[in-house]
């Protein structure tokens, strides 16, 4: 029995590890070809060689790197059909407005958001070669509403990756391509366990708020990601596609 995405041809930024890695590994599970693409070289590679992928070196905030990327994985597997646009970062020094500088601000806005601008840019083309595929941006829920932990670049950021999104998704929808903001809710990576073993109030702050009491598995943001990506959805476009366990729709939850 085919898989939903045999024949397919995947790019994934942000590859190595968390949410990439495990996106990575469902698609190909599901027929695909995967690129996936870091700065992180050995866990690039690693999981790129586990699903027989191809694995590209680069900095998704460069132009050149950005075209090069699609080069290479279009030469490999003879095209692309789905841009998984999931690079990002959420540095400690990115704050309350009072307390983030200039330079933190802009590296976050570049990395989070001009890529994604960078990516769909060059990437929109080969899609319209194939005559049409999936685009699936992370942004987040703090898209949609406030953070209970400031972190005010990262915010900014995922609002323009959720309104970027929306206006690619109506401008290309009758050229065959759908774009999709993925907003998960906090999910366990090794980015939030990072944040949180520095400061478990915090932690406990967002706990706080989840109905289900837990942050979400990657693999569980992978599944979205898969459905997103695949034919199930294929009158799913322009949407803010919320993954947050009932996150934004809870005031506080009981105990």
């Amino acid at each position: 029995m085919p898989g939903r995405l045999t024949g397919k041809v995947a790019v994934v930024t942000g590859g190595a590890g968390g949410i990439g890695r495990e996106t990575a590994r469902r698609f190909a599970e599901e027929g695909a070809s995967v690129c996936v693409v870091d700065l992180a070289d050995e866990l690039g590679q690693e999981a790129a060689s586990e699903i027989d992928g191809l694995y590209v070196h680069a900095d998704v905030t460069d132009p050149d790197a950005v075209q090069r990327m699609y080069r290479e994985t279009a030469e490999r597997f003879g095209g692309i059909d789905v841009l998984f646009n999931n690079a990002g970062i959420s540095p400690p020094d990115d704050d309350s407005i009072l307390d983030t500088d200039l330079d933190a601000w802009q590296r976050v806005q570049d990395v989070n958001l001009k890529s994604v601008y960078l990516c769909c840019k060059h990437g929109i083309p080969h899609l319209l070669e194939r005559g049409g595929g999936s685009i699936i941006n992370t942004a987040s829920f703090v898209a949609v509403m406030g953070a209970a932990t400031s972190q005010i670049s990262y915010t900014a950021s995922k609002g323009g990756v959720l309104a970027l999104s929306r206006e690619l998704g109506v401008e290309f929808a009758r050229q065959g391509i759908r774009v999709n903001a993925l907003c998960p809710g906090p999910v366990n990576t090794p980015l939030l366990q990072e944040i949180f073993a520095k400061d478990h109030e915090q932690a406990e702050r967002r706990l706080v708020h989840l109905p289900m009491g837990r942050f979400a598995e990657a693999t569980e943001i992978a599944g979205a990601v898969l459905f997103l990506a695949s034919d199930d959805s294929s009158y799913v476009n322009a949407s803010t596609f919320l993954v947050d366990g009932g996150l934004s729709g809870a005031y506080v939850t009981p105990e």
